[in-house]
């Protein structure tokens, strides 16, 4: 007959005085308040972050944010044999890149950590143990031949390829038998029949029967690594994760996870399965696309705002005002329109000219704030002198210059980049050893001629320069080339006039007057 030992009867004893004392004390007709929102962005660093995930990520925030909770970043790396290198770092840094801001995670800390799996074995390895004394997890010893073979029948059988519950009717003694002869065994779960049906907060009631489509699924892999279901589940408990958002590709999955919820005997939390988004041509965005990652926009110049206006705009979410002039939301006003129950069911095309639009808006905002036109300006220096480092001591990065430079082309522009393009070469390298073919002389009347002018814009600018090389006795086309040679040093680019009105007034005079000299 089992006896509790002395010490623990009076520890039992106590923890019953207690919970008399709580269920007499406590005014049980009071409503409970809810518990804090906590939601979690749980990538593998099997590749780097794209915009699918980004999504995912951005409506975890914003979801937590609204509602005065918390968000946390969890590493799910138990896949040890597909991890990047350097993907876990690079996540961070795009994440805090995006104004995504975490409250627990790897390098923050928090009370429920460690947020990396493959330091959280120790619990998997506790908490299986639970199932396998409850009767609804197994060892399972089949070998990867085996089951090679049975899915080869299955297919020849034209039958649905799934584990076939084998060693799920092992006896006790089998079973010891074989852990005592050291046999290779991974652990699995007992799927159950039995199929209750949940809410989806985006696409209501769903009901699945997963045992009907799958085998017992392994939990715990013959190397010791829980697999991505069992983590998953254990993690959000611990961690008291209430909403899980995540993409509807893991839809199908949910019931297999409800079912753990079950036989551990905990409370899940509520679910809401993001629609896909897309390319535009209607293919499914892949972490294999280069250009969609995080990293690619960044390097590509664009804007986290913009980048995240961007995503907002497909699949729905937000309560916008209708007529609105475009622009870009802040963070802040993302929150406050963000709601749940307007995401889309179905799957969001992302248009590329929107992005850029976004850029452009971007832009044109930070250079109506000082603060932010400053910031701008020192981006603008910095791309400058990677783009021409041979350059560096005869480049023209004067504060006023780019900040007329700015103004001027946020009507031309999407990103910054366009700024360094080679055409635009003469608008920072200033040209130091050319050739032309106008004397001194002219170049004084020139001068002049352009001191005189009020508008110095590009329509008014042609007919002066029209007018002058009449004056000049030459044609158009003997004049141009040297003015284009005098202020850009090349013998392409726009126009002499556009040019003119690119640099403004003082900076054309100043580049004529240093050849009269």
């Amino acid at each position: 007959m089992f006896r509790l030992s002395t010490g623990f009867r009076n520890r039992f004893a106590v923890s019953q005085i207690k919970l008399s004392w709580r269920s007499c004390h406590t005014d049980e007709s009071q409503p409970r308040p809810p518990p804090t929102v906590r939601v979690r962005f749980a990538p593998s660093p099997t590749g780097y972050l794209h915009l699918g995930g980004l999504r995912t990520a951005l409506f975890n925030y914003l979801f937590a944010k609204s509602n005065n909770g918390k968000m946390i970043l969890r590493i799910e790396d138990t896949d040890q044999s597909r991890l990047v290198e350097g993907a876990t770092e690079q996540l961070c840094i795009d994440l805090k890149w995006a104004g995504i801001e975490i409250d627990e995670g790897p390098n923050i800390g928090g009370p429920f950590g460690p947020y990396i799996q493959s330091e959280r074995l120790n619990i998997y390895r506790t908490e299986v143990k639970k199932l396998l004394e409850n009767g609804t997890a197994y060892y399972c010893f089949c070998t990867e031949r085996r089951l090679e073979l049975l899915k080869k029948e299955q297919i020849r059988a034209r039958e649905p390829t799934k584990y076939d519950n084998r060693c799920r009717h092992l006896t006790p003694v089998q079973i010891a038998e074989k852990l005592a002869n050291k046999d290779t065994f991974c652990i699995r779960f007992k799927l159950d029949p039995h199929v209750d049906d949940y809410k989806d907060l985006i696409y209501g009631k769903m009901v699945y029967d997963v045992s009907a489509h799958e085998g017992d699924p392994v939990i715990i892999k013959s190397d010791g690594y829980p697999t991505y279901h069992f983590a998953n589940v254990v993690d959000d408990h611990f961690m008291k994760i209430t909403h899980v958002l995540r993409g509807v590709e893991w839809q199908i999955s949910t019931t297999k996870h409800l079912l753990l919820y079950r036989a551990f005997k905990w409370v899940p939390p509520q679910y809401a399965h993001l629609p896909l988004l897309m390319n535009s041509d209607g293919s499914k965005l892949s972490k294999r696309q280069g250009n969609v990652n995080i990293s690619h926009y960044r390097a590509t110049g664009i804007r986290p705002q913009a980048l995240i206006n961007f995503i907002t705009l497909s699949g729905g979410g937000f309560e916008r005002k209708q007529g609105e002039k475009p622009r870009n939301y802040t963070m802040d006003e993302l929150t406050k329109s963000f709601d749940i129950t307007r995401i889309n069911t179905n799957s969001g095309h992302l248009n590329p000219d929107a992005l850029n639009e976004c850029n452009r808006l971007d832009l044109i905002e930070q250079t109506n704030d000082p603060p932010s036109e400053a910031k701008l300006i020192e981006e603008v220096k910095d791309l400058v002198r990677k783009k021409y480092p041979e350059n560096i001591k005869n480049l023209d990065l004067n504060d006023e210059h780019i900040r007329k430079i700015l103004r001027w082309s946020l009507d031309r522009i999407t990103n910054l980049n366009q700024l360094v393009d080679d055409e635009l070469m003469f608008l920072w390298v200033l040209p130091v050893k050319t050739k032309h073919n106008l004397s001194k002389a002219t170049v004084g009347k020139l001068v002049k001629t352009l001191t005189s002018v009020d508008n110095f814009d590009k329509q008014t600018l042609s007919s002066v320069l029209k007018e002058f090389s009449k004056e000049e006795n030459m044609k158009p086309s003997e004049l141009m080339p040297s003015i284009r040679m005098i202020l850009s040093g090349a013998k392409e680019g726009p126009g002499v006039a556009e040019i003119m009105e690119i640099l403004g007034k003082q900076n054309t005079l100043q580049r004529i007057e240093m050849k009269r000299k």
